[in-house]
This record gives C-alpha cells, structure tokens and sequence, in this order.
C-alpha cells in the first residue's frame, strides 16, 4: 500500500513535527478525511481541525483501531504512557514512531504483538517541505513497510535508510542540527548589528547568505571544504575570519556538540 488514496492515518501527538507531516501529506494527495490526530491539549485539536480540516480527538486507543498508519509523533518522555494506551489496539496497522531516542524493540515490547514499526528521525525544515528524514526497520517491518514511510516521509522532504544503530548519531546530526544553523545564524546577526549594520538589514543578510550556501553546497559536486576554499583567497578578510574560527576550535566544538546529543539520545532510549 504505498498509494496515498488508499491510507488511513492516526497522528497521536499534535505537535509541531505532527504538524509538519500533516501538512505535507494533505498537499502530497491525503484527503483531510483520511486523517485523525490526537492530543490532550485541546487547544492543539480545535487548531487542526480549523486548519487542516482534518478529524481531531483526544482518544488515541480510537484513532488507531481504524488507522493503517500509526504516527507516534509524542516527546520520548511520553512514549511508555502512549504505547500502554495502543497496546493490543490494532494488530494490522504500521506503527511510524518520530521519537528521538527510542529503538523499535522497546516499541515492539510495549505494544505486546509482532507489530511492524519504522523508527524515522525527521527534522524540522519539513515544515516549509525541506526535511530530511532517516529511516530503519524493526524486527517485523517488511521491505513494504520501509516503503510506504518513504512515501509518507518524502511529502515533506528527502529520505534516507540507515542501520538502527545509527539512529542516534542521525538524531544528533540532522534531527537536532537545525538548532546549531539557527546559533550560528544567530551569532551573525549579532556581530553584524555589533558592528553598525541596522537589525533588520543584519537578518536579511544573515538568512540570505545561509540559504544561499545551503543551496549552493546542494547543487555543487564539491566538498564543503572546496567550496569554502573558493570563497577563501590568500590575505583576504575571510582567510582573517577562518583563521579566528580555527583557533577557536570550532572543529572540536561541533565534534563535542554532536556526542553530547548522541549521549543524551542513548539515554532517551531508557
């Protein structure tokens, strides 16, 4: 089943990844009627229904008995309270769980049955339709089950498959790598206003010259370091800038960054 047309999905968990996901695969062909997503926050369910015109309810054991897709779109911490509730719901559904750190074992061990689950590690430019998302198979998810979430997943931007024990360093380098973009962005801006350049001249040179990279560094057949080599002339203001970033380690301090988050995605997964 990897028509669209043909797909009944329960989102347990309203947030903003959920949303992302939503979205995506109403503009990819889901009908608004094939789709339920749950919460407690009612506020989050009034604003779905509003918005996406989709079914919205605070049951979740409901929304999975008449589902084909499961979405276990909750934080790690919630993740044993979900699966208590799902446990024996369904037998014939793919359970597709976003959660940071949580192995599909634990999944399969808490729903209690051979359930078929994916473990996907998404990240948040699937908001605007440019994620990227890593995905693996447990014990029991067949070929067509990795299949149909790439469907699912490639509404909202790229998808790659990974062995699960690569999971946590993916979680570490793409799910949470937007953020240090986003410091860096930030840090710009600063030092541009710092040196004189209004706040909103700063941000638009900011966002413009990350998007711009971003986008050259996609379409180039090159390296990073190539392209930053081409920008880099001998004497010149950006050899000045790099040599500052490199006696600042910032090498070391992406390497230390990135262990950290994949420590902290090991101990996620309890």
């Amino acid at each position: 089943m990897t028509n669209l047309r043909d797909i009944r999905l329960a989102c347990i968990g309203a947030g903003n990844m959920a949303e992302a996901l939503v979205k995506g695969l109403l503009r990819a062909g889901l009908s608004p009627a094939q789709v339920t997503v749950t919460d407690v926050r009612h506020e989050r369910l009034d604003y779905f229904r509003s918005a996406y015109g989709v079914q919205a309810a605070p049951d979740n054991r409901a929304a999975a008995k008449a589902a084909d897709v499961i979405l276990l779109a909750v934080k790690p911490q919630q993740m044993n309270d979900v699966l208590a509730e799902l446990a024996g719901a369904t037998e014939r559904a793919l359970f597709v769980s976003i959660a940071a750190g949580i192995p599909t074992a634990r999944i399969e061990r808490a729903l209690g049955a051979p359930a078929r689950v994916v473990r996907v590690m998404p990240n948040t430019p699937a908001l605007v339709g440019a994620g990227i998302s890593a995905l693996c198979g447990g014990a029991h998810a067949a070929a067509a089950d990795l299949a149909l979430a790439e469907v699912l997943l490639q509404a909202v931007g790229q998808t790659v498959r990974v062995d699960e024990a690569l999971m946590d360093a993916v979680t570490a380098v793409s799910g949470s790598g937007p953020a240090y973009i986003f410091r860096v962005m930030e840090a710009m801006e600063a030092a541009a206003v710092q040196h004189g350049l209004p706040q909103e001249t700063a941000r638009s040179l900011v966002l413009a010259t990350v998007a711009g990279a971003g986008q050259l560094a996609q379409s180039s057949r090159r390296a990073p370091s190539e392209l930053r080599e081409q920008v880099t002339s001998k004497g010149g203001t950006t050899e000045a800038a790099l040599k500052v970033l490199n006696e600042r380690d910032i090498a070391g301090a992406f390497s230390d960054a990135i262990a950290a988050a994949v420590r902290r995605a090991r101990e996620l997964a309890g």
